[in-house]
């Protein structure tokens, strides 16, 4: 692996989720980090403790538009692409803006690695394979998508962006590489994002019923985000021939928790972790609602020398004070209001 210890990396969507933790991580290696964001769902909060640290830079700029940074700074050395909707209720909300920024977004973000010759990293998503047939998924398997379905904003968005990816490869010679990633959870997450993990932690607490779509039956997996992020940073630096050389000659990897759980069985370990009463709740299954959902990371093990390290208890267990803290100031938030 390179060492880039001196580089200058751009991070759209650094004020996310994902987003604020890569950049905390990349300043903690000795990186100058630009965090570029419009905050349609990141957060500036996610970053102000970042703010006053030397080598970090908030641009507040909404990727479908050109991006201009000339400045008094270093070169870009490497472009880490996570600006996106990633929720449910935050894609549909904005659907037309997460397919901008999957398009026009994804096309901004690589002409910047383009001209200034740099990495580039895209953020995609395990749900480019859709309601997969094959379980779990590797890199090779195409997917079962429709395109036209209640999330085909979001899956839709990011096969394009995979396939523009792609095209600068081809076309131009960029170095890309592309981060496949599965459900994560831990600190910053919005409790009101419609994921369920903050959905469970968010009834449990308040006493509610956890709601459970369909039987429960379906399945998942589950990374801590200081393993995802991890897994980004390893990616992102990796030398480019390691990755022409893996499997298929793919410059994508599947970045997740291969344990595969249902989503019965998470309501069962946050009832008792929490020590909720709330019950559950099921209710109808969503359209297109993915049936399984499990990465095949052999590609990360052996490219990357990568794999999760944080186990689901101690994960769940270091993400629930932040929930807790959240869910307390919202309650509280809303009490003020209704006086």
């Amino acid at each position: 692996m390179k060492d880039q210890r001196r580089g200058r990396v751009l991070v759209t969507g650094g004020a996310g989720f994902v987003g604020s933790h890569l950049c905390e991580l990349l300043l903690a290696r000795g990186f100058q980090v630009i965090c570029l964001d419009n905050l349609l769902t990141g957060r500036e909060v996610n970053v102000r403790h970042l703010m006053d640290r030397e080598g970090f830079t908030f641009v507040r700029h909404d990727i479908t538009r050109p991006i201009d940074l000339n400045d008094d700074g270093p070169p870009i050395s490497h472009v880490a692409h996570l600006a996106s909707p990633a929720s449910p209720v935050h894609y549909v909300r904005f659907s037309i803006e997460t397919l901008n920024v999957g398009s026009v977004g994804t096309y901004n973000a690589l002409e910047v690695a383009r001209q200034a010759g740099a990495s580039f990293l895209l953020a995609s998503t395990s749900e480019v394979y859709g309601d997969p047939q094959v379980n779990p998924q590797p890199e090779t398997y195409w997917g079962h998508v429709n395109s036209i379905g209640p999330r085909s904003m979001y899956d839709e968005s990011k096969r394009f962006a995979e396939a523009m990816t792609m095209a600068f490869a081809r076309v131009h010679s960029l170095d890309v590489r592309i981060a496949r990633i599965f459900n994560t959870y831990g600190p910053r997450m919005p409790i009101d994002d419609g994921r369920v993990i903050p959905s469970f932690f968010t009834h449990a607490l308040r006493g509610q019923p956890l709601p459970i779509f369909g039987d429960g039956g379906q399945t998942r997996s589950f990374c801590y985000v200081d393993d995802l992020v991890e897994g980004l940073f390893r990616l992102l630096f990796v030398e480019r021939t390691a990755l022409a050389k893996s499997s298929a000659s793919l410059p994508v990897v599947n970045l997740g928790n291969p344990e595969e759980m249902t989503v019965a069985a998470l309501a069962t370990e946050i009832l008792a972790l929490t020590g909720s009463n709330g019950g559950r709740t099921f209710k109808p299954l969503p359209g297109d609602d993915p049936k399984v959902r499990c990465p095949d990371i052999s590609r990360a093990r052996a490219v990357l020398g990568w794999e999760p390290t944080v186990s689901r208890r101690e994960g769940l267990q270091l993400t629930l004070p932040w929930f807790r803290e959240a869910v307390e100031a919202a309650d509280h938030s809303r009490s003020r209001q209704a006086r």
